[in-house]
């Protein structure tokens, strides 16, 4: 049972209502239950010694863990395997409406030629309302093959029809089964090898989905036992607030944290799905925790039908069927992501042309004015918090380089070079970050990256606003609503790190292609138009 109510909105009005949130690091008491008999063997056997590294893995871990960013490109292959189907039946249907006329198909009748785009139309909307772009885990070869046939049957069939209401000749059908033969055979061998491709990924474990159970409970023990005997998805840890008195291990797999630690583990950017495999019945502790929980773009599930074998069968089958299509279970429009990704690949890479003359130039000044690389490379929070390296100029001197951003620069900084200040004034020294963008680690517009660690004053940012981790739930920008908004630069309280939260949050909300033109429009006006914030 997965929460129905709308993230984004929630998320917006929470900001704008609680000015004074700060990071719950409190645990529920409600509903506190004592330690599940069925652990206490496990608790009683626990080593004294801390587990080796390898322990800590866990039995479902694999040796390389795959990020929600990497697994939502899945989607890609999708749409390129529906481009191709699409590609090669728009071919056999100009073949034979051009067929249809000694002339060619410009002067074919528009009745001769209507029966063969009927037909492309039809099948084109057949391959896709009977999800053999999905490629389940349960779906066998032969259904999949099967659908794909009478996709095919059913599109040549009305075809024919529409052939006889239109145009009763005799040539027509003929070309049409002709068609429907070509296009069989074409779309069978298309489709098995996609078929064979996702298969062979998810031999590999790249579409396994990667879980984590919150509650050390004897519920999540038996679901850490039947998926044991399916392997078909991975449990990477257990997370429980009790951990005084629950052991280190349920069922082999490791427990990690609490529920707070959770929210910023490194293991997060790799999780598909988070299962709380707490008693329904403890409705107050439930709800705290997915309360606690609501700060993460993973999708989380209560596992409700836990007291008997076939309702954890039924679970773990759900966890496991994440078709190709959908892998990560982001709640995210697909469309909204396919052509943000296809716009920042489009611009991006029109920008790389564009600016290559402007950055060998900063490339050459840099190198001229101060011993040390071209390029500054700093880990920063990116999609799902995941860490990723971001490219800049270097602006700094190489001995006062800040990987992790503990210090900001002030106006008059002793550390920024001559060439850094005027290459941060004029945001120069971004412009490498348009490999970070084609490389899909960021996007044109989006909140901007935090470095890892960053502290606002005395205090690491991301501890000062309780809302903090909701502007991961979108790739990070080169610019975005904030920045044009004056909200740049050094953040120097929690009122600072606040507004530039809600500013996120709100264009996640509002996100759209022409929303991006639009900053990106305003993005180099408003930056060289601000003379008062330091960069």
């Amino acid at each position: 049972m997965t929460p129905d109510q709308p993230r984004q909105k929630v998320m917006l009005e929470a900001l704008k209502r609680d000015k004074s949130a700060k990071p719950d690091a409190s645990r529920p008491t409600d509903d506190f239950e004592p330690v599940d008999p069925a652990l206490k063997p496990q608790i009683r056997a626990v080593s004294p010694h801390a587990p080796s590294p390898r322990d800590r893995r866990g039995p479902f871990r694999p040796e390389r863990l795959i990020s929600l960013r990497e697994r939502r490109a899945n989607d890609m292959y999708a749409r390129m395997f529906r481009f191709a189907d699409a590609v090669v039946l728009a071919f056999l249907s100009f073949i034979c409406a051009s067929l249809t006329s000694s002339a060619g198909w410009l002067e074919a009748h528009v009745s001769e030629t209507l029966p063969f785009l009927t037909a492309l139309l039809l099948a084109c909307w057949a391959l896709g309302s009977f999800g053999l772009y999905r490629f389940a885990r349960t779906e066998s070869l032969g259904i999949h093959i099967a659908k794909v046939s009478l996709a095919v049957v059913v599109s040549a069939g009305l075809s024919a029809i529409v052939a006889r209401v239109s145009y009763d000749v005799t040539q027509v059908l003929s070309l049409l089964g002709l068609w429907a033969l070509t296009a069989l055979g074409s779309l069978i061998l298309l489709h098995l090898s996609w078929f064979l491709w996702v298969t062979r990924w998810r031999r590999l474990g790249l579409l396994t989905p990667n879980i984590v159970i919150v509650g050390a409970t004897k519920h999540a023990r038996r679901l850490v036992d039947e998926a044991l005997k399916r392997r078909d998805v991975n449990i990477l840890g257990v997370f429980d607030d009790r951990l005084s008195r629950n052991p280190d291990s349920i069922g082999g797999v490791p427990v990690l944290g609490d529920t707070q630690s959770l929210l910023s583990h490194k293991i997060t950017p790799y999780v598909d799905q988070i299962v709380i495999a707490l008693d329904p019945s403890a409705k107050a502790r439930v709800n705290a925790i997915i309360e606690k929980l609501k700060a993460l773009p993973n999708d989380v599930s209560l596992l409700v039908d836990i007291h008997n074998e076939s309702g954890r069968q039924a679970a773990l089958s759900r966890m496991a069927d994440l078709p190709l299509a959908k892998v990560s279970g982001i709640s995210e429009d697909e469309k909204k992501a396919f052509h943000k990704r296809v716009q920042d690949v489009f611009i991006g890479t029109t920008a790389l042309i564009v600016f290559s003359p402007i950055m060998l130039l900063v490339a050459l000044a840099i190198k001229l004015d101060s011993p040390g690389p071209i390029f500054f490379r700093q880990r920063r929070h990116g999609f799902n918090n995941e860490a990723i390296g971001v490219w800049k100029f270097r602006s700094m001197r190489v001995e006062a380089t800040d990987a992790t951003a503990s210090r900001q620069v002030t106006a008059g900084d002793d550390r920024v070079t001559r060439v850094g200040r005027f290459i941060r004034k004029t945001s120069l020294d971004e412009l490498p970050q348009l490999f970070n963008v084609l490389a899909g680690e960021m996007s044109l517009v989006g909140p901007r990256p935090h470095a890892i660690g960053m502290k606002t004053g005395p205090d690491e940012s991301a501890l000062l606003v309780a809302e903090y981790a909701w502007r991961h739930r979108m790739k990070p920008g080169m610019t975005g609503w904030a920045a044009i908004h004056g909200s740049r630069g050094p953040l120097h309280n929690a009122e600072d790190v606040r507004r530039r939260i809600t500013l996120d949050v709100e264009y996640i909300e509002r996100q759209s292609v022409w929303l991006d033109l639009y900053i990106m429009a305003l993005t180099v006006p408003c930056i060289l138009g601000d003379r008062q914030t330091i960069r």
